[in-house]
């Protein structure tokens, strides 16, 4: 059994049709073609799943699809299209915080959300590595990381 519903994600509406175990993780590989959130753990510890949903941080693999009817979500092809997800990403590769990459748009969300809710300059180290305790990273390390992350919350919004 499906049902139908408006996903609305970037900005955009999406009909889509899903049975009601559908993960938005997978709904949004899927059914949106938008891949830059990853399943890693499948268990909400890794965060490579991290999307938004109304500008909170979610693991999308825990969350079903039909939880977001009527809900914003936004992942990591909508924020790094402009505007501050832009200047996060930006600062990752300065900062070389990414090398596979996998755990990157994650962490990349979290800051979002983190930003999001901070004025330029506000978000201190432990403001920074609480936001981003859900993301695991067995790549970088974390110091290039949070690098990136203090120099983009410095940014104008």
């Amino acid at each position: 059994m499906t049902a139908r519903m408006t996903l609305r994600v970037n900005g955009s509406d999406h009909d889509i049709a899903v049975a009601p175990d559908t993960l938005l993780l997978d709904a949004l590989r899927y059914e949106c073609g938008l891949t830059g959130a990853k399943l890693g753990c499948g268990t909400g510890d890794c965060g490579a799943c991290t999307v938004t949903v109304d500008g909170e941080a979610v693991n999308s693999c825990l969350m079903y699809v039909l939880e977001c009817e009527g809900h914003s979500v936004e992942t990591v092809e909508g924020v790094t299209a402009g505007g501050i997800g832009a200047i996060v990403a930006e600062e990752f590769v300065k900062a070389d915080a990414v090398q596979c990459g996998f755990c990157s748009p994650g962490i990349i969300m979290s800051t979002c959300a983190l930003l999001a809710r901070t004025e330029p300059g506000a978000a201190t180290d432990e403001d920074i590595k609480e936001a981003l305790a859900g993301n695991l990273c067995r790549c970088t390390g974390y110091l290039p990381i949070l690098d990136a992350v203090r120099r983009a919350s410095g940014a104008p919004r």
